[in-house]
């Protein structure tokens, strides 16, 4: 972040922790969604260095926090202005850094992997249940099974047990298996990510 004053390390920490909680935002001009006031949560910032004008800082923050409006709200409160230089996302959920891989290993992980080893790629995949474990389920009963794989609507009879709160939810068999990803309509559950193959399990709807 690029301060347009001068301003002191305490006078920014004060303002980080005031920006710390529940904060409102509007979308930057150019954005993918409409422009209407959002809340959002701050869980931490941290100032790491400065260096005149530039500030180093880490946030911790909820999904759909626009870090450069941040910025320039953080330099609106200091009375300076202020705004973003670089964005680094070193942790998306569950996965951070340490996942990370070159495009040249890609590279050369597919070049094996068309010679016929696979043992690097293989590696290099993340498993969708490490990525998705952070989230509420929903268990589904068999019977459910093949018409979610087909795209349809989970209704509240198709569902088994559900201990899922908020509105995107893991999506899994009585056996434990990942099925997908969903999002709640009222009881109901729509699927987002279909991860189960069309007909592994008994067909249990009937065609119109």
């Amino acid at each position: 972040m690029l301060l347009h004053k001068l301003v002191d390390r305490e006078k920014i920490e004060a303002i980080f922790k005031e920006f710390t909680g529940e904060i409102f935002q509007f979308p930057p001009l150019r954005s993918a969604v409409a422009r209407n006031l959002r809340k959002r949560t701050v869980h931490s910032l941290q100032l790491l260095e400065m260096k005149e004008r530039h500030v180093l800082f880490r946030a911790d923050v909820e999904s759909g926090v626009y870090i450069r409006t941040l910025c320039r709200d953080i330099g609106d409160a200091l009375l300076v202005g202020a705004n973003m230089v670089e964005l680094r996302r070193t942790r998306s959920g569950p996965i951070d850094e340490s996942y990370l891989s070159t495009l040249q290993k890609l590279k050369d992980a597919f070049t094996l992997y068309k010679e016929g080893d696979d043992k690097l790629l293989s590696q290099m995949i993340i498993d969708p249940e490490q990525v998705t474990k952070d989230y509420p389920k929903i268990v589904i009963k068999e019977s459910a099974i093949d018409a979610m794989a087909h795209g349809a609507t989970v209704f509240r009879k198709g569902i088994l047990e559900d201990m899922a709160e908020g509105n995107t939810v893991r999506i899994m068999s009585p056996k434990g298996e990942l099925l997908g990803m969903g999002i709640r309509d009222g009881v109901n559950v729509k699927p987002t990510v279909v991860l189960i193959d069309r007909n592994v399990y008994p067909k249990g709807w009937k065609s119109a």
